[in-house]
């Protein structure tokens, strides 16, 4: 019996098979969930290509967090085919070169502005349009749908990271307020801080390597950062029935990195 039978996850995020968004998608499946991806953009071509290495015929969704209109129309596709959502994974995440790297200087609105849409106010964005279904979760005895978000700990600033720690910040704020509103709906809303893993996402960030180099030195637990099954166990049990009061919560996936000095 795995732990998300019968559930209904949607996953964004996933581009390779190298994606957190995957390995999430993937231990969703093997705890008995049927889980639909989105991708957007020149990477919806990725998606479609690596949803094939999961089981069955995944659905792929065109969804650009930055367009209501393709939220409101994936909302609607997706509704054709669940009547309700029973977990939505945000591992969504982007912001310009100018915006990383060590100086937060460098970067203006314009820059800033993507960052804090793409990487933070996105999650409002994606959970307003499936709303209703993630409402619908929670009716006639339902356990309640699960929103979970994958971060990174904002409560330092870290080398390099610069305004995706500021969007991360925000994020972890954002969590919070929706945890507050979509209570009274029994839709919980929280968020994994993960430590480096060799993703995608983070080859894109300059300088990463320096989290990848020393955080294994600083964990009390160590740390692989080519083991991404770690996080998304931590998000298969946030998105399962074990956690049914659990919201506004941030837990730590990083070998105890957060809790002991630097």
């Amino acid at each position: 019996m795995g732990l998300l039978d019968g559930k209904r996850i949607l996953v964004t995020g996933v581009l390779t098979d190298a994606s957190l968004a995957f390995a999430v998608a993937r231990l969703a499946q093997q705890h008995g969930a049927e889980v639909v991806l989105s991708g957007a953009g020149r990477g919806l071509s990725l998606t479609r290509r690596t949803a094939r290495k999961l089981t069955g015929d995944v659905e792929v969704l065109e969804m650009d967090v930055t367009r209501p209109d393709q939220l409101v129309a994936a909302a609607a596709a997706l509704g054709r085919r669940w009547d309700r959502l029973d977990g939505l994974l945000h591992a969504i995440g982007f912001a310009p070169p100018e915006c990383l790297g060590g100086d937060i200087f460098r970067a203006q609105w314009d820059q800033v502005q993507v960052a804090l849409q793409v990487s933070a106010y996105s999650l409002k964005a994606l959970v307003e349009a499936f709303r209703p279904m993630l409402a619908a979760a929670g009716t006639e005895g339902g356990m309640g749908a699960s929103v979970v978000g994958l971060d990174l700990d904002a409560a330092v600033a870290w080398p390099v990271y610069d305004w995706m720690g500021v969007a991360k910040a925000a994020l972890e704020s954002l969590s919070r307020y929706l945890a507050r509103d979509l209570g009274s709906q029994r839709v919980r809303v929280n968020l994994v801080a993960a430590g480096p893993v060799k993703t995608v996402a983070a080859k894109s960030i300059p300088g990463f390597s320096t989290f990848e180099d020393t955080w294994a030195e600083r964990a009390p637990l160590g740390w692989d950062v080519r083991d991404s099954e770690v996080v998304a166990k931590a998000c298969i049990g946030l998105m399962s029935d074990l956690f049914p009061m659990t919201t506004g919560e941030i837990l730590h996936v990083d070998g105890g990195v957060h809790a002991v000095g630097g």
